[in-house]
Formats: structure tokens, sequence, C-alpha cells
């Protein structure tokens, strides 16, 4: 799959992760918290970069979506307001235009008011989304016109019923608006504010002529985000859409990882058939760490879970990782019992909260460099407990 090789060019990127490293080394070297965080707070040495962020990072999970309709500015708003130390702004997925918005899939009948909206109602189709029949409304079947006349809603009200109050008050943000929000709350808040892109489904929307990379690539160049010590991360599920990046800009790059038995799709149409498995052996982390500088692995790849849903035996992967200079941002951290080991859930109730902090003490316990949350006021709290225990 792709040219590792390709991609270990470049002083400017291992510097970066040299920076970054000081922090993730911490992990490695089995400093105290305390200590981790305020190595990670010197590695920039003032120049920004992945080595500026505090360790272990707190990541606002599509903003603050455990109060907020994701992918809204309320929900990146109350992010930073909460202290998260980056902002997941967004899901890109295109338009029939070309223009990239920021949802969590390109079907939005759970994440819009589309279905209210008589005139659309002919735009509800079934499609093939990489491998399985999704029927809805799809963000490629309007313009960027057509969107902006919609209104975003609650995804998982049955958990979320509070954010449901929050329903049709704020539209579909683009990346472009995202990119200019993010300057505007840096010089309000006198400080840099970081946002974490995701490139959503890059081999559907590749075949139907909408490739997301330079879109991507195109927008930041344009800001002047494209470099080595921006403060854009870039992540995908797919390895071969962060080659893509690494050969286009010079951003921090983190690749996705899901369940170990499943296979990025991207692999999967071009018939390899490795596993997410075979990516965090040693050997599939070093040819990762050819072309980018974190993953973004499912919790359950760094502490595996028992049949009942609590907490197993940690793996081996953050310090495998770290060996090969590969930062760890894993999701998802939140509050809800559904979303918890089983071991930190309180009573039945599916909105009700779980012990959290428990759980974030837990996976932070393991050496990650950072994590998604939906609550990152609760993510900031679990990690001022970390560093001072």
């Amino acid at each position: 799959m792709g040219s590792q090789d390709a991609h270990t060019d470049g002083t400017g990127r291992r510097a970066l992760l040299g920076a970054a490293m000081l922090g993730a080394g911490g992990a490695v070297l089995g400093l105290s918290g305390t200590a981790r965080a305020a190595t990670a707070g010197s590695a920039g040495h003032g120049k920004g970069g992945l080595g500026s962020l505090p360790v272990p990072t707190v990541i606002g999970h599509r903003g603050a979506s455990g109060y907020r309709p994701e992918h809204t500015f309320g929900s990146y708003q109350l992010a930073l307001d909460l202290g998260a130390d980056i902002v997941e702004a967004g899901d890109l997925v295109p338009t029939r235009d070309g223009h990239l918005v920021c949802r969590h899939e390109p079907e939005i009948g759970g994440t819009s008011d589309v279905a209210d909206h008589k005139e659309f109602a002919d735009r509800r189709t079934t499609k093939v989304l990489d491998g399985v029949s999704v029927t809805g409304w799809f963000t490629e079947d309007f313009t960027l016109a057509e969107l902006k006349t919609l209104r975003a809603i609650e995804r998982i009200p049955a958990n979320r019923p509070h954010n449901t109050l929050y329903n049709g008050r704020w539209e579909i943000p683009t990346f472009e608006e995202v990119l200019k929000w993010q300057d505007e709350q840096t010089r309000k808040r006198g400080k840099q504010v970081w946002i974490y892109p995701e490139t959503k489904h890059p081999t559907y929307f590749r075949k139907l002529g909408l490739g997301l990379e330079e879109r991507v690539a195109k927008l930041l160049h344009k800001h002047g985000k494209d470099r080595r010590n921006s403060p854009v991360i870039l992540q995908s599920f797919e390895p071969t859409s962060i080659q893509r990046l690494n050969k286009l800009v010079d951003n921090p790059l983190v690749v996705l990882l899901s369940a170990a038995n499943t296979r990025p799709f991207d692999f999967v149409e071009t018939g390899d058939p490795r596993t997410v498995a075979d990516l965090i052996t040693p050997k599939g982390l070093r040819e990762i760490a050819g072309y980018a500088q974190g993953i973004g692995p499912t919790l359950d790849l760094v502490i595996t879970k028992k049949a009942d849903g609590s907490l197993d035996k940690e793996t081996t992967l953050v310090a495998d990782a770290h060996k090969v200079g590969l930062i760890l941002h894993p999701y998802t951290m939140r509050n809800e019992n559904p979303f918890l080991p089983a071991e930190y859930r309180k009573g039945t109730d599916a909105d009700a909260y779980g012990d959290a902090f428990g759980a974030f003490r837990r996976y932070f316990a393991t050496g990650i460099d950072g994590v998604f949350t939906d609550n990152p006021d609760t993510g900031v709290l679990a990690r001022q407990d970390f560093v001072n225990r």
C-alpha cells in the first residue's frame, strides 16, 4: 500500500515530530504527569507546532458534542470555552458544487432538519457507502446554497435529550468558515486555537470526482495553514488519504484506526488484505511513521475489553507507537453510561453520567498523548487530577 519511502523526506516534518515526541517521550520514559505536561509545553520553543500542546491533550470531539449538536459553531465555541486544547472541526464532506462542509457523515438525515424540507423530499435516496447500503439525504446531492437553508439537530437524542433544545439554532458550517473562525478565536482569546479536521470517506468521494485531499490542501494553502507548525492536524481512517495529503501539505498527519479486525476501506478497494491488527504491529507502525506523525486508535486498541464490556488488558500499542515516534490520540471518551467501560457505569439510564473521571484516569495512565472527548470540561478536570496525582 502506497510508498512509505516517499514521505520520510523533509527536515521540517522531522523537526516537528521531534518536538512532539518530547511530550510523548514523557510517557515512554515514565515521567510523572506534571513533568510530561511541562515538557510538552516547552517543546514548541515558542514557535508553535504539536510540541506546544499540553500532554495529555484534550480534543473536543466534533466540538463539545456532549452539550450541543455536533459540528456547529455552537459546539465548537463551547469546546473552547470549556478548555479544549484542540477542536475537531470537522468531518469534511463535499457538496455537489465542490465545497467542503462539516458533517459527521455525508448522509445528513440524522444531523439536520432536511426531512422537514418538502422541497428536498425527492433527494432522499439509497447509496452504497463504503460497502454499506445507506438511505437518506447526501451532501453531494446538494449545492452549498441549498445546504445553508438547513439547520443542525442532535444526532443521538436518546442519549442526549437536553441537546435537542438547540435543534435548529445553527447552520451547517463550511471548512473555509471554520478556518476564518479559527483566526477570529485566536485573536479574541489571545492564544492559538487548534483544529483537527478529518477527510471523510475519501475513496467514496474520489470515485464521484470529488477528491477531498486537493480541496483541503487548496484551502489550507489559501489561508497559510499548510505548514509543519500550522495549528491544523489532519486525520483520516484511510491511510492512502493521509499519504496523499502528505504530498500536498506539510501539516501534522494522523491515521485513524478502528477495531482490530476491520480493514480500512481504501484497502478493501485496492485488494490490500491487511487489517487494523496488521497496522498496529511494530512493522505496521513503522510504515505509518514514514508518512504520518500519529495514530488515532479506538480506545479498545489501547485497553481491550472483556465480554461484559469491562476493561481487560492494556496492550503494547502505546509503547510500540512511541518507539517509532508516533503520538497517540485515541477516541472517544463520553460521560454517558452506555459509552463507558462497564465498571465505570452508574445505574441504567442511557443518558445518565457514569464515573467518567475514573475512566479518564485509567486511560491517561497508559501514556496516551491525548484523547478525543465529547465533554472537554470533564477531560480538562481529569487531566488536572492526573498531573497533580
